[in-house]
C-alpha cells in the first residue's frame, strides 16, 4: 500500500521548510557571508536557511515514516484575516503611525480566532503597543512616527 503523502501533515510541513530554507540560501548567495566574528549581510539568511532546510528534511522523513493524515479542513477565514492584518500594518505604518497600525493589525488578527474577547484584545493591544514603542522607537531608535504619517 502506497502512503498518500499529499495528505501527510509532516510531509507537507517538511516540504514547506525545505522550500523556504532553500529560497533563503539561494537568495543569500549573492551577499558576502563573512565569518562568525565579522558577519556579512548574507551570513544570517544563509545559516538560518540552511538550518531550516535541514530541519525540513528531518520533518519530511519523519512524515514519510509515520503516515499521519491531515486532520480538519483549511481555515480560509483565519488565513485571509492574518494576511490582511500584515498588509494593513504595512499600509498604515507610514500613513497613520506605528501605534494605530499595531492596534489595527492586532484587532484584525484577533478576529481570525474562534474566540474574540474584546477585553483580552484591548489588553493585548495596550501591552504590545507599549512594548513595540519601547523597543523600536526608544530602544532601536527607528524613525517610525508614533502617531500621524511622515
Amino acid at each position: 500500500m502506497k502512503p498518500d503523502l499529499w495528505n501527510n501533515r509532516d510531509f507537507l510541513a517538511g516540504l514547506l521548510f525545505i522550500v523556504l530554507g532553500g529560497l533563503a540560501v539561494a537568495l543569500a548567495r549573492d551577499y558576502p557571508i563573512g565569518s562568525t566574528m565579522r558577519m556579512g549581510p548574507g551570513y544570517f539568511p544563509m545559516v538560518l536557511g540552511g538550518i531550516l532546510f535541514l530541519f525540513g528534511v528531518y520533518v519530511l522523513l519523519r512524515g514519510v515514516r509515520s503516515g499521519d493524515k491531515v486532520k480538519g479542513e483549511w481555515g480560509y477565514r483565519p488565513l485571509a484575516l492574518i494576511a490582511l492584518s500584515i498588509v494593513l500594518f504595512g499600509f498604515l505604518l507610514d500613513r497613520v503611525g506605528m501605534v494605530p497600525a499595531i492596534v489595527v493589525a492586532l484587532f484584525v488578527a484577533a478576529a481570525a480566532g474562534r474566540e474574540f474577547r474584546l477585553k483580552e484584545v484591548l489588553l493585548l493591544a495596550v501591552v504590545m503597543t507599549a512594548f513595540s514603542v519601547a523597543v523600536f522607537s526608544y530602544g532601536l531608535k527607528l524613525p517610525y512616527p508614533l502617531l500621524g504619517g511622515y
